[in-house]
């Protein structure tokens, strides 16, 4: 979204008109845009639709390697073979070149030399500048930036730093490329990220914290023009902890919606699939089982009448399934703000220091008879449009006002969607029974088995579980 914003600004265009950007659930476009800024994921769902629309496609930070980059190397290399007219271009910092280039039939590489900034690395002495310090500290603008940061928060690290202050910007790895902010003289590096790896053998995921790639030690340096760089980790660490590249995310990752995704492309023969690395054998069994299970392959690994359905969603399969699932309980409007709800992520309640207690309160009051969860971020949605979305109720309440917005635009795309899939709207809020049906129509896969000892256990490996923290039934008593 930046980048669209500040090139469209270069060229003298008002956003949304010749220079535009589309990510799930927002599309700034028109019919005069000409350059098309969006996420991978998007990229992908568009060869669902007008895959030769386009006379230039540019991959930029190829050496992320996320799963949707991965399979649209697949995609256009085969593509371009058809279409000798189409110009594709793959650009990275740190990208293994010749790798690539033989991918692609051996095309050419080119490589364009950077400026090379003189760059401080400093790595100690940190603690004895910093003591007694005190006043002599100026005023401190502390930004934020993360993937799921709303746009108007984005925008502030852009903004020029008033005369005497110090802007400070705490980012997640999407700093790391994604955004480039004018200014930055000191990178702090701890050396470390959180990385989402997914378990085929227990189905679960968990977001772990790890060491960086050599990889990503280039792209923090590089984050500073001349300036210093702080690395927290030793030369010995560098040497020997960190590997050359990140794991690509094909390799590490349920691949359920991928697979989805290139069945209804046509892709039957996933095995022989063109990947640059390809993904691990047990995890692509796995994705096949979990959509046969949920009715969108049948015995032959064909699409369903249900898969083509949920392909037309841009969530992941247990939420479409849901979603198509609404249709036969009569309960569609409800299931629309459940899986909205969901796609904003765990940002909807919030606990301020000082009234965490508070918070805890408010949060549980929403999930009356301890229905769960699903049932509970209903009763927030619900509460919240009886209160014509009121920002004061949100305050009241610790609920997150700019993650109910996004819900609520998220809920008005998902109900034009069904309408587009051929699934009828409709309302059965009192009949909670069939929610809780249309729910575990789709999240079927994820249910724990009540043991002795409060404990819960999955019932095909019967590993041990526990309820998160977070949910609303963490301090629920197990049921009799």
């Amino acid at each position: 979204m930046s980048v669209a914003a500040r090139v469209s600004k270069e060229m003298g265009f008002q956003l949304s008109q010749e220079v535009g950007y589309a990510i799930r659930f927002e599309d700034c476009t028109s019919e005069k845009t000409i350059i098309k800024y969006m996420t991978d994921g998007m990229l992908l769902r568009e060869f669902l639709t007008e895959p030769g629309s386009y006379s230039v496609v540019i991959v930029d930070e190829a050496h992320e390697r996320t799963l949707s980059t991965d399979v649209i190397f697949g995609l256009i290399k085969d593509l371009g073979r058809f279409r000798t007219d189409l110009k594709i271009l793959i650009s990275s910092a740190t990208l293994d070149a010749e790798k690539f280039g033989h991918f692609f039939d051996l095309a050419p590489v080119f490589t364009i030399p950077g400026r090379q900034e003189e760059i401080e690395t400093v790595d100690e002495q940190l603690r004895e500048h910093t003591r007694g310090l005190g006043t002599k500290i100026g005023d401190l603008i502390i930004c934020p930036i993360y993937a799921n940061l709303p746009n108007e928060l984005q925008a502030k690290i852009f903004e020029p730093t008033p005369e005497g202050a110090r802007k400070v910007v705490l980012a997640t790895n999407i700093a790391e490329a994604s955004v480039t902010i004018d200014g930055i003289k000191y990178v702090v590096d701890p050396g470390f990220c959180k990385i989402k790896t997914y378990n085929p053998h227990t189905g679960m995921e968990s977001l772990l914290v790890n060491r960086i790639s050599k990889a990503s030690t280039k792209q923090r340096v590089g984050r500073t023009g001349p300036g210093k760089w702080f690395h927290l980790y030793t030369e010995d660490d560098y040497e020997h902890d960190l590997e050359d590249t990140a794991i690509p995310e094909i390799q590490r990752t349920n691949l359920a919606n991928v697979v989805l995704t290139l069945k209804s492309l046509g892709i039957q023969d996933l095995v022989n699939f063109d990947f640059i690395d390809p993904p691990l054998s047990e995890a692509l069994l796995r994705a096949l089982e979990q959509l046969f299970s949920l009715n969108a392959l049948n015995v032959k690994g064909e699409l369903t009448k249900t898969g083509r359905r949920m392909t037309e969603l841009p969530l992941e399969p247990m939420l479409s399934k849901m979603l198509v699932a609404s249709n036969k309980f009569k309960c569609s409007y409800e299931i629309i703000k459940i899986a909205a709800t969901l796609s904003v992520g765990n940002s909807i309640f919030y606990r301020p220091k000082g009234k965490e207690l508070h918070a805890d309160n408010a949060q549980r009051n929403f999930n009356a008879g301890a229905f769960g969860d699903h049932l509970a971020l209903l009763n927030v949605y619900n509460s919240w449009e009886r209160n014509y979305f009121s920002t004061q109720w949100c305050f009241e309440n610790y609920i997150q006002v700019r993650t109910m917005k996004r819900a609520r635009n998220i809920r008005d795309q998902l109900e034009g969607l069904l309408k587009r899939a051929g699934i009828e709207i409709t309302s059965n809020v009192n009949d909670l029974n069939a929610i809780r049906q249309a729910i575990t129509s789709g999240f079927f896969l994820h249910v724990a088995k009540l043991h002795m000892h409060g404990l819960y256990r999955l019932p095909k490996n019967h590993q041990t579980i526990n309820i998160h923290p977070s949910s609303v039934l963490a301090q629920a008593l197990p049921p009799r």
